[in-house]
């Protein structure tokens, strides 16, 4: 499979914003690499399916991305590769009005995702979001992975091993010689 460039998360959305409220399009892109962020890092490429409906005020994208991590396995350290799937449900708002050309006041809703000038809709930082929050903090390679030896190091996953009977600190080697009567 080629990989998709990045733009194809780019879609025009300015034939729908002349639509009324209500009409939709669909969005499929596979294919398609993004940059994660430092943490994380894209082992296969995107797969995004969303729907852009029109609303009184912008558009509201309704959707899924799946992709795999590579990272490691936070007990064992070894390799893994996690499948991912996110849900993408977002309101976007328009940065210039359809009919006048003028800028919108962006003061009432700083922190709300934006279409471009051109009245664009860039999926990409909404797909990075939603995977950059549903990445695990500690992935592990399976639920009962049981790490690595705090003593040797080595995998207790590749079998039991024994360091034998650990030495006692002579402080408490008295303790030893304690017995309980019932």
């Amino acid at each position: 499979m080629t990989t998709a460039p990045a733009d194809a998360l780019v879609v025009n959305v300015a034939g729908l914003l002349g639509d009324p409220p209500g009409a939709h399009r669909d969005v499929a892109v596979d294919g398609v690499r993004i940059d994660l962020g430092a943490e994380l890092v894209q082992a296969s490429p995107l797969e995004v399916r969303v729907r852009v409906a029109r609303t009184n005020r912008g558009v509201i994208v309704s959707g899924r991305a799946r992709t795999s991590l590579a990272d490691t396995c936070g007990r064992c350290l070894v390799p893994i590769e996690l499948p991912l799937e996110v849900t993408i449900e977002e309101e976007v708002l328009p940065s210039i009005d359809l009919g006048s050309g003028l800028p919108v006041d962006r003061t009432a809703e700083p922190e709300a995702h934006r279409l471009t000038d051109h009245h664009e809709l860039d999926l990409e930082p909404l797909v990075r979001e939603a995977i950059q929050l549903a990445a695990p903090i500690a992935p592990v390679c399976r639920p009962d992975c049981l790490g690595l030896c705090p003593e040797c190091g080595e995998d207790l996953n590749a079998g039991p091993h024994d360091h034998g009977e650990a030495p006692v600190d002579p402080r408490l080697a008295k303790l030893r010689e304690l017995t309980f009567d019932e």
